[in-house]
Formats: structure tokens, C-alpha cells, sequence
């Protein structure tokens, strides 16, 4: 089994690639975001591809879509953030997922239907249709419309319920999440800029860098810098200077028509 593993948090694609050595699986590639996930697919030919399911740019799903459509596409597993409830759309047999932080136990499960999958005659081990993956989005999108009005952020000995609107931006500082409002600074319980995204409007929250998720309704100057990318100045009390990635230039000069 040849496996692309493919994440934008460079810690999480280590942690995956160090399980699969564990299980006695070749790693042939990794990838930091969706372009790249396409480029090495076509050229490495893997038999699987781990696909994190939230990434700046293209997202796994959208990843997916675009290699269904090749000649000899991959088996998919789909890392993911979503909560247990938003799992129950993986519903489809063709259709593997862990939850992030992966559990060793778990993804032994899954690499072993996989294998029997690869091992099948050629009908029974091709990965999910385009009707199947287009099943799991909705039903994956229609879970996270059900998202949290306010949000509990600890400030010191005490939590604090915000508004998800208030919020300026989440910002991963040394493991931990810093959630900024206009009028104070504090520590989200999530574990991962993943998983709190998820809860919020992807509309809205944009996560313009590997470690930050940022409101762009509260983006108070767009600051060019070097290589034609941006700095964003945020609307809260340290106007919190915000790096654009590359991925996601392209996004916001479209949509702010710069």
C-alpha cells in the first residue's frame, strides 16, 4: 500500500506518517495543501491518499472531486475535525475516515479494509463515486450550517461567552488557541484551529495561514508585503498583525477586488 498523506498543520501530517510507519506502510509523499496533494497524485501514482478535510486553498473534499475524475483514481480517507455527529455522513461504504488526533487503534481498522479493498477484484476496490462523495459534502455541510452562536473562551480564572461574530481572530500560539475579540484576548478549549473552524462560518472565518483563522469582516488594513502576499491588521486591542499564505492570496484579492 502506497500512501500520500496530505495536511496543511505540518505537526499533524507527522504524527499520521509516523502511525502508517508503525503499521508498515509506505509513505510515498506529503503534501501542505490541495495543489500540491493534486501534483504529487499524478506523479507518484499512490494507492491511497489521507486527505485533510479542511485546508486553506482547496479543500479535501474539492481535492477529491478533481481526482474521481481521473483515469485511475485513489482510495480516499478523509482526517477529519468534525464531531462524531457530523461523522454519521460517512455513512458510505466506499468512504474511510479517522478523527484527528488519530487514534492508533482506529486507523488500524481502517488500513485493513482498505487493504481488503485493494486486494478485491478490480469492480469491488474502486473508491467512491462522484454521487457517493457528493452525498457525504451535503450531508457534511447541512451538519455544519447547525453551528455555535457564542463561544466560551477562558479569560484568566474565568469563562466568557462571546458571540462567534465578535470574534476577530483565532490564532495558534505555542499549542494553545488565542481567540481575540475587539475587547479582549483569551483560550479556546478546541484542541485545533480545525476543529474550531468547523463550529464557525466558513463564509466569514477564513484561515488565511497554517495558524491562524481570521474574521475578514474584521480586518482592518490589508498591508502589501513581500512575494505580492499581504499582512492583514486586525480590528482587536493590539491591531494583530496577520500573514497571508499564498494559497489564500489569491482568495482575498478576489474577493476585495485588489
Amino acid at each position: 500500500m502506497r500512501v500520500l498523506v496530505v495536511d496543511d498543520e505540518q505537526l499533524a501530517r507527522e504524527e499520521l506518517c509516523f502511525l502508517l510507519g508503525e503499521a508498515h506502510v509506505e509513505v510515498v509523499g506529503q503534501a501542505a495543501d490541495g495543489v500540491e496533494a493534486l501534483r504529487l497524485s499524478g506523479e507518484l501514482k499512490p494507492d491511497v491518499i489521507f486527505l485533510d478535510v479542511q485546508m486553506p486553498g482547496l479543500t479535501g473534499f474539492e481535492v477529491a472531486r478533481r481526482l474521481i475524475q481521473t483515469e485511475a483514481p485513489p482510495q480516499f480517507v478523509f482526517v477529519t475535525a468534525f464531531d462524531q455527529h457530523a461523522i454519521d455522513a460517512f455513512g458510505v461504504n466506499a468512504v474511510d475516515y479517522v478523527l484527528k488526533p488519530v487514534d492508533g487503534a482506529r486507523l488500524a481498522q481502517t488500513l485493513e479494509r482498505i487493504r481488503a479493498r485493494l486486494a478485491a477484484h478490480t469492480a469491488s476496490r474502486l473508491p467512491l463515486s462522484p454521487e457517493d462523495l457528493e452525498r457525504v459534502i451535503a450531508a457534511v455541510q447541512a451538519r455544519q450550517e447547525q453551528r455555535r452562536e457564542h463561544l466560551a473562551i477562558r479569560v484568566g480564572e474565568r469563562f466568557i461567552l462571546v458571540q462567534s461574530e465578535e470574534i476577530v481572530l483565532a490564532s495558534l500560539v505555542d499549542d494553545a488557541i488565542v481567540v481575540a475579540t475587539p475587547t479582549m484576548y483569551g483560550h479556546s478549549s478546541f484542541r485545533t484551529l480545525d476543529e474550531l473552524q468547523t463550529r464557525l462560518d466558513p463564509a466569514v472565518f477564513w484561515r488565511v495561514h497554517r495558524s491562524h483563522l481570521v474574521n475578514i469582516t474584521k480586518i482592518k488594513e490589508v498591508v502589501p508585503w513581500f512575494s505580492r502576499n499581504f499582512l492583514l491588521r486586525m480590528k482587536d486591542q493590539k491591531t494583530t498583525e496577520v500573514p497571508v499564505s499564498r494559497a489564500q492570496t489569491k482568495r482575498l484579492r478576489e474577493y476585495l477586488q485588489l
